[in-house]
């Protein structure tokens, strides 16, 4: 870079007093070296206040200064047609359109006689005022009032962050959905369980001597129990069918990882730095990673909060869909323990009958006991198990700040 290059460079700012030529010339070489704006620098290296470098500038530039607000109600019309490519190169934005006709343009160089004559060919003849604003804040209106691509932080993001919160609620309708339909399952099998005690009473009475001569007791008791008995049956038959499909307990964390995946494109970790262990399983992790997002960091400059409030929204959402997942996860070990506590009361009520009233004609009703109490403790181990290691790394998840955040 020439001399001649550097002082053009550095001219703007060289009424800034805290600022030696010396340090100038560091600041701008630094600025040409790694390909940002020597503002950038000044502000966040140097320590110069964003209205000092905004005073300099319209000193120097002999007009008024403009500042980023994604409030700003720019016309549709000074944006139709617009590339945000080509505005960021030659560093200008339309942004206020007056009663009169003027159209207000935020320049980052408003003396540039080639900025000013693309804006005259792009937006047409007319009245123009010129205000100079700050590179990045350039590179704000840009992506935010042209809608620029995901990953960017544009105050369209709003919109982005609001399809993300609608998802993610869906799921988490979904998930409790799902919640619902294992706990009709557990109140069927808390139906089923009384309905084939009532059974076991009954042939108990029916094998019993004091009862024999009454036999009407003995069948009424177990009417009522195949009436609960078959009452409930096709709801836990219903809910067991869905176990064979999906969503099983992976599908449920995988869903659930793929609705937090907007954090990857909204959120920046460059000031929330946490380091934690590495848990064994996915869910544990993603409430890890999620640890992370949950910072509140303040936005600059001011007036881009709404966005940020969105972003704040976001996380908490991602908070309880990850909360959401857990309990529909053991939601589901919950059921599986139903169906053991089912089963074992099943075999329970079959030995215990075989061995009081030894082997006969009612010893067909015991191993149907038997067999369906085996059936389901195996059932119940299937929607049990793959929660164990979710339940080993729940407590160090729930530490590891899922519900609250740090300040940075």
């Amino acid at each position: 870079m020439t001399k001649v290059e550097t002082e053009t460079l550095m001219s703007p700012f060289t009424g800034i007093d805290r600022l030696g030529p010396e340090l100038l010339a560091d600041a701008a070489q630094a600025a040409v070296l790694r390909g940002i704006p020597l503002a950038r620098i000044l502000q966040a290296e140097y320590g110069v206040p964003r209205e000092t470098l905004l005073v300099a500038l319209s000193a120097y530039y002999q007009c008024e200064v403009i500042e980023y607000d994604e409030r700003l109600p720019i016309p549709p019309e000074l944006l139709t047609g617009l590339q945000g490519n080509k505005l960021a190169q030659s560093g200008w934005f339309p942004v206020i359109k007056d009663d009169d006709g003027t159209v207000v343009i935020a320049a980052r160089d408003p003396s540039d006689s080639a900025m000013r004559a693309e804006v005259e060919s792009i937006l047409g003849p007319g009245r123009y005022e010129f205000r100079v604003a700050l590179p990045d804040e350039i590179s704000w209106f840009i992506q935010d009032f042209l809608h620029d691509k995901v990953g960017c932080l544009i105050g369209t993001e709003r919109t982005g962050l609001a399809l993300w919160r609608n998802t993610m609620a869906q799921w988490r309708t979904r998930l409790a959905c799902y919640r619902t339909d294992m706990a009709r399952a557990r109140t069927a099998l808390a139906f089923a369980r009384t309905g084939l005690g009532l059974g076991a009473i009954s042939r108990t009475l029916l094998d019993s001597k004091r009862f024999a001569a009454h036999p009407s007791l003995a069948y009424g008791i177990l009417a009522l129990g195949l009436f609960l008995l078959f009452g409930a049956l096709p709801t836990y038959l219903r809910v067991r069918r869905s176990r064979m499909t999906p969503p099983q307990h992976q599908t449920l964390v995988e869903v659930t990882a793929a609705t937090l995946s907007f954090l990857e494109n909204y959120q920046s970790l460059e000031q929330a730095g946490m380091e934690k262990k590495t848990k064994e399983t996915m869910l544990a992790r993603l409430g890890d990673l999620l640890g992370n997002y949950c910072t509140i960091l303040y936005p600059s400059p001011a007036s881009r909060e709404r966005t940020h409030l969105a972003r704040e929204r976001n996380v908490l959402a991602a908070q309880r869909t990850i909360a959401g997942c857990y309990r529909t996860i053991y939601s589901r070990a919950r059921t599986g323990l139903a169906f053991i506590r089912t089963g074992v009361s099943f075999v329970s009520i079959g030995i215990g009958l075989i061995g009081y009233f030894g082997f006969g004609f009612s010893t067909l009703f015991d191993g149907m006991l038997i067999v369906a109490g085996l059936l389901m403790i195996i059932d119940g181990g299937l929607w049990y198990l793959p929660v164990r290691k979710e339940q080993a790394e729940l407590p160090k998840t729930r530490s590891a700040g899922l519900a609250g955040g740090k300040i940075g």
